[in-house]
């Protein structure tokens, strides 16, 4: 009996010897667990914050050159010839001596040639014209004058790339299609056609230039008379189940959007010229411009509002004779479509510093001087706008101009 109450005694000990020892070795382990995961936890965070940063920079391309923003622009055209030539000088004087601050400079003209020869191994070499003998010293010059530099590239209108290339062009009876004035279009369904523009933007951005500047983003006037006359192919958008003119309107629009996106890692402003009565309209059945859609993808609006080119709009009888009431009538929708925008665009006008004697059958013809140049930037200013670039073809610009004549 008592060798029997030894046993159990002894076997009391140590089982609650054994249980103290587990529960010691638990705690120990479920401390260490905790420490370890604790560690485990920050080294985890800590990875995250290095591997998966809030926004992840983009590379930007750097052109060397530094150009300041203006306080607003305020531009002239310069074709390749000009910005070339012995008149380049004035027109550098002009823009030095006065408010203006910026140039809008041919890249790619009307016809479809660069205003500059590329390297040799360029595919644009054939199209090129040497007008610009050195753009990037041009630039270097822009750069040490202060004066903001903008690239304007002529997209579908292109008669060089459509006689090269009929396929990517409109045909009529076996030929490239042309219009009245004897001018080629290239077709803006055609995506290597967008690629062939967005790769000359790139080469404007890589030397220098600020802002891209689209012209003729469009089909060619009149489209809605012949597209179901002219030989085209529609690309990706021919099952689209909409009709000609979306069709239209969503290709120039996609082109848009495709180009800044592309232009986006040069840190340049994407802008694109459209007619002032897209504005007022829904949108162009022809060609294919929407202003809501296009001013949705751009950094800036261009609208060409020439008097000249109106007809009798906003109950203005001629408005080429009155320059002042029809930029005003004209910025009151302008303003009106852009605030429908969640985030739009800046608006930079075009606007007249050339006659239009073809629309005066013979009568005194209206003069554009200091007088009605004014007349059309103090409308602007007035409503709201600030940026604007003058138009002449020849690049002859009015003397004595206040380019800030509310100031």
């Amino acid at each position: 009996m008592q060798n029997f109450k030894q046993l159990r005694s002894w076997i009391l000990i140590t089982v609650i010897t054994f249980c103290s020892t587990l529960f010691f070795f638990q705690s120990v382990n479920a401390e260490e667990e905790a420490r370890i995961a604790k560690l485990h936890s920050a080294s985890e965070v800590a990875l995250q914050k290095r591997s998966l940063p809030e926004k992840i920079a983009r590379f930007t391309f750097d052109s060397g050159l530094t150009f300041e923003y203006p306080d607003a622009v305020r531009g002239i055209y310069v074709t390749g010839p000009s910005a070339g030539g012995s008149r380049f000088e004035g027109l550098l004087s002009l823009v030095k001596d006065t408010d203006l601050n910026a140039m809008v400079i041919d890249v790619k003209e009307d016809h479809g040639n660069l205003t500059f020869k590329p390297d040799e191994n360029s595919p644009y070499y054939d199209i090129a014209q040497n007008y610009i003998k050195d753009p990037r010293e041009l630039l270097k010059q822009l750069e040490k004058e202060g004066i903001y530099p903008i690239a304007r590239v002529v997209v579908f209108k292109d008669s060089m790339l459509a006689e090269k290339r009929p396929d990517l062009s409109f045909k009529q009876n076996g030929t490239v299609w042309k219009n009245s004035r004897n001018e080629a279009f290239v077709n803006p369904f055609m995506k290597e056609v967008w690629d062939y523009n967005v790769g000359i933007a790139k080469m404007a951005a890589e030397l220098g230039f600020q802002d891209i500047q689209f012209d003729y983003v469009r089909f060619p006037e009149g489209f809605e008379r012949r597209d179901t006359e002219l030989q085209y192919s529609e690309g990706d958008y021919a099952d689209l189940d909409i009709d000609n003119v979306q069709k239209r309107v969503t290709a120039v629009t996609d082109f848009v959007a495709y180009a800044r996106e592309s232009l986006h890692e040069y840190g340049v402003d994407v802008s694109v010229d459209i007619f002032g009565y897209s504005a007022t309209i829904p949108e162009a059945p022809g060609i294919g411009q929407n202003f809501s859609k296009i001013s949705d993808n751009v950094d800036v609006i261009s609208s060409m509002i020439y008097p000249s080119h109106w007809t009798s709009y906003f109950g203005i009888p001629f408005p080429d004779k009155e320059p002042y009431r029809l930029t005003q009538e004209y910025v009151k929708v302008e303003n009106e479509r852009l605030g429908e925008l969640e985030n739009p665009p800046v608006s930079r006008p075009w606007i007249q510093d050339f006659e239009a004697p073809w629309l005066y059958s013979g009568g005194a013809v209206t003069q554009y001087d200091k007088a009605e140049v004014e007349a059309q930037i103090r409308a602007l200013n007035e409503g709201g706008v600030n940026e604007f670039l003058i138009w002449n073809a020849t690049n002859k610009y009015s003397p004595n101009v206040d380019y800030t004549p509310l100031n």
